[in-house]
């Protein structure tokens, strides 16, 4: 035992002592947060040049035209800054193509004649809405047809379609409600207006102040900011310290450092005190970063969303979580002879570690479904499984993480022996990397 909590002490020092172990705790937030930030920082570059749409209104008089025309125009008005008048938003040029006789054949011509214009530059897009859209129960809709088609060569570019749907629908519930029940149109836009539902979180009551808090727009994200954020930092924080301690047994492999190591240490504690300073140094890195971000919860009021009790289940997780994959990674380590040969057996391990990553959005969607709670219990997604499960309200009932425990835990004591019995016959070998049927060989026979 004090032999291995030497290899222990020594590894974690190794670790944190260096100006890179810094270095990376600074820079990884910053890596993380910059799509965010860059997204944020771009969020009003646009191409500010005009782009041209050509409208085929095929209605009796063209009776819907008029309406996209006023919310162009209406918009046209926002494009440029008040101040100094610099375009901000590109401005939406309209063209009334006039309709092509009503049959199958005539409107194809039409719609290739206008997507040629599209690809020669001509047009940005094009809107085709067909003759019947007026008439209730009788479009083309009922055929699971295009009463109004939209195309163009930019199909990610969709703030012209966005821009006249609502408008358009408006209209076209008007127009018929004047032509069915004789309502006028005007009356039936104040009857149409469109509600939306904000989606927010809970009103709660502040225990510090004992103030009511009520519910506001930034509480809808906060919810879903702090599983992903949970699930992220468990997983970047086993590849940060997982791979590195990879590298390192194969490093003391090609260099015989090992061999001089086990001449005064028996390899399973070698390889356990291995693990014992990963953890340390994953469990140090996730402090840090739990800090911080509870400090940051705090001061924003959104820490009730981060309570504590979740923070010590995150700690228990995340100490497992780097036992059991950083024995497996340090078995691979072992069982190579140079980290070329680390790639082949180290991606059926990455695989199933991504996993979790893989069902985020499932899970979080329906955290108490059968198939959610099922796969919460695979031992090699538990941990991030089920702190993501814990994170989404309204959570889980207190037994799943206790079992969930119980269970990586058994999972880990097994990933470790069979490890350890790979790492005592892999640390010596020189010359060519073992085969996964070798691995296996060595876990199970003598």
């Amino acid at each position: 035992m004090r032999k291995m909590m030497v290899v222990a002490v020594r590894e974690y020092l190794a670790a944190v002592r260096t100006k890179t172990f810094v270095v990376t705790l600074i820079i990884m937030p910053i890596l993380l947060g910059g799509s965010v930030l860059m997204q944020w920082l771009l969020r009003d570059y646009h191409d500010t040049r005009a782009k041209t749409f050509a409208i085929v209104d095929r209605t009796p008089g063209a009776r819907l035209f008029s309406s996209i025309a006023r919310t162009v125009e209406s918009y046209n008005e926002t494009t440029n800054d008040p101040v100094t008048h610099k375009p901000l938003l590109p401005r939406f040029e309209l063209q009334q193509v006039p309709a092509s006789a009503d049959t199958p054949k005539a409107i194809d011509e039409q719609r290739l004649e206008l997507s040629e214009r599209v690809q020669k530059g001509e047009l940005f897009g094009f809107l085709d809405i067909s003759a019947d859209v007026l008439k209730p129960g009788q479009g083309k809709t009922d055929q699971n047809e295009d009463s109004i088609r939209y195309q163009s060569n930019s199909p990610t570019s969709r703030e012209f379609p966005r821009l006249i749907e609502k408008p358009l629908l408006l209209a076209i519930q008007a127009e018929r409600a004047e032509a069915q029940l004789g309502v006028s149109k005007e009356k039936m836009r104040q009857i149409m207006r469109p509600i939306s539902v904000e989606s927010m979180g809970l009103t709660w009551r502040n225990p510090a102040t004992g103030e009511v808090e009520p519910a506001t727009l930034q509480s809808r994200y906060a919810p879903l900011g702090v599983p992903i954020g949970f699930v992220m930092l468990m997983f970047l924080v086993i590849m940060m310290t997982a791979t590195p301690m990879m590298q390192g047994v194969v490093e003391e492999k090609m260099q015989r450092i090992a061999e001089v190591l086990l001449g005064s240490v028996r390899p399973f504690d070698l390889m356990v005190g291995k693990l014992l300073g990963l953890t340390a140094v994953s469990l140090t890195i996730s402090t840090v970063y739990l800090g911080g971000a509870y400090w940051a919860a705090w001061h924003y009021g959104f820490h009730r969303y981060i309570p504590l009790e979740l923070l010590a289940w995150f700690i228990a997780f995340q100490a497992l979580a780097t036992l059991m994959y950083g024995s497996l990674f340090i078995a691979v380590g072992a069982a190579c002879t140079d980290m070329k040969e680390t790639q082949n057996l180290m991606w059926p391990v990455m695989i199933v570690a991504m996993v979790p990553l893989f069902l985020l959005g499932s899970v979080m969607q329906e955290p108490n479904s059968a198939l959610a709670v099922s796969l919460s219990f695979f031992p090699l997604s538990t941990p991030m499984l089920m702190i993501l499960r814990q994170s989404v309200p309204p959570g889980v009932p207190s037994w799943q993480p206790m079992l969930g425990v119980v269970v990586v835990m058994l999972t880990t004591l097994f990933c470790v022996w069979a490890s350890g019995r790979i790492f005592r016959v892999g640390i010596l070998m020189q010359g060519k990397g073992a085969k996964l049927g070798e691995m296996l060989s060595w876990v199970f026979h003598d």
